[in-house]
């Protein structure tokens, strides 16, 4: 039976979706010159008309393309926007851990060199696409990362001061460039956006704190600043659109980069930022406990990542009901739903379980939602 509730739906997910080894193979043929792009965008094309099919055979209600046509789930977006430089080499080292050890992962860097501006919608082809394979009582969620991620990414040292010769005259205008992506998406028909933050997640980290103060940041209020861009970003948008954010500590092949619960951000996150719903990461102890859940307003969803995407073993009904009831302490009921707790392939190397193991994560949260809500 489909879900009418409404975005964000009682079985819901965050996005990314591990790429099809045929898609796979095609972006190293693209790489090295054997096919052109647009055999290259065709063959993406049928990977995403799957993956719609997918999503709908197992019964969820939110159709994304699975991010397949990205690299990665922030920076192909950051690099589209006007006014920014990918700068290889200059990318601020993550350091991603995992129950093995450690991985290292050095992105590009970005310089913000010129006035900044989102004139068409970034990823409108892609959305418009989509659109076009949603089957009915599905709806298509877009995802792009957050504006935070912009300046998390960087700092003021990758501002150039003849641009922008301070912080407020920078967020001033990465604000208005977001406000035309959402204003711009909207028209597109887009009634369901989601934001996605890593930082406001990692702000929960004293160790991560302790890093951004080491670098001159204002680590103790930084998420505040975020919020209020965030909200800025999102000022006068059109009736209609659904915006949801998802916190996660960090996704890189089955890794993560950052701990500890929610508490330092919650009571400004859950009190002031103005999405419709709040798509968290509540896996393993690494996120904390349900209380700051307490700091969620009436009228807002809490969709709970319990369901893990790091780790192939299936999740038992019996502990996310419980787990589903223990948060419904701090939050009623009829504001929770579920989903996993972050995308599967949040870049293109996927995290370290198979699309069998994948679907078969979907397809338990859609039954517990259903045994859960109905």
């Amino acid at each position: 039976m489909p879900d009418t509730s409404g975005p964000p739906f009682r079985a819901d997910h965050v996005g990314s979706l591990l790429r099809p080894q045929a898609l796979l193979d095609a972006r190293a043929r693209r790489a090295a010159g054997e096919i052109d792009a647009a055999e290259l965008r065709s063959i993406e094309d049928a990977a995403i008309a799957a993956a719609v099919r997918m999503q709908g055979d197992l019964g969820l209600a939110t159709a994304t393309d699975g991010e397949f046509r990205r690299s990665t789930w922030h920076m192909d977006f950051i690099y589209a926007i006007t006014g920014i430089t990918p700068v290889a080499g200059e990318g601020r080292p993550v350091h991603f851990r995992n129950a093995d050890g450690s991985i290292d992962w050095s992105p590009a860097g970005l310089h913000v060199d010129g006035p900044l501006s989102i004139d068409e919608p970034v990823f409108g082809a892609d959305f418009a696409f989509l659109q076009s394979r949603v089957q009915p009582g599905q709806t298509a969620k877009l995802t792009i990362p957050s504006p935070s991620m912009v300046h998390y990414r960087g700092g003021a040292a990758a501002i150039d001061p003849a641009v922008y010769p301070d912080e407020d005259s920078f967020w001033d205008a990465l604000s208005a460039a977001y406000r035309q992506q959402v204003q711009g998406i909207a028209a597109q028909g887009c009634s369901y956006l989601q934001l996605d933050d890593t930082s406001l997640a990692y702000l929960n980290d004293p160790a991560q704190r302790a890093e951004l103060a080491g670098q001159g940041r204002d680590a103790e209020h930084q998420h505040e600043r975020y919020i209020r861009q965030i909200n800025a970003a999102l000022a006068d948008r059109p009736a209609g659109l659904t915006v949801t954010t998802h916190l996660c500590r960090g996704n890189f092949r089955s890794s993560w980069a950052a701990e500890g619960g929610y508490d330092f951000v919650a009571e400004a996150l859950f009190g002031e930022l103005e999405v419709d719903g709040f798509f968290l990461e509540f896996d393993d102890a690494r996120s904390g406990t349900f209380e700051p859940l307490r700091f969620v307003p009436p009228g807002k969803r809490v969709v709970l990542g319990l369901v893990t995407t790091k780790r192939p073993m299936l999740e038992s009904k019996d502990e996310l009901k419980r787990r589903i009831d223990e948060a419904a302490r701090f939050v009623p009921l009829d504001q929770l739903a579920l989903s996993p707790q972050c995308g599967f392939s949040s870049t293109v190397e996927g995290n370290a379980l198979t699309r069998d193991e994948q679907m078969a994560k979907l397809a338990l949260v859609v039954e517990v939602a259903q045994e859960v809500w109905g």
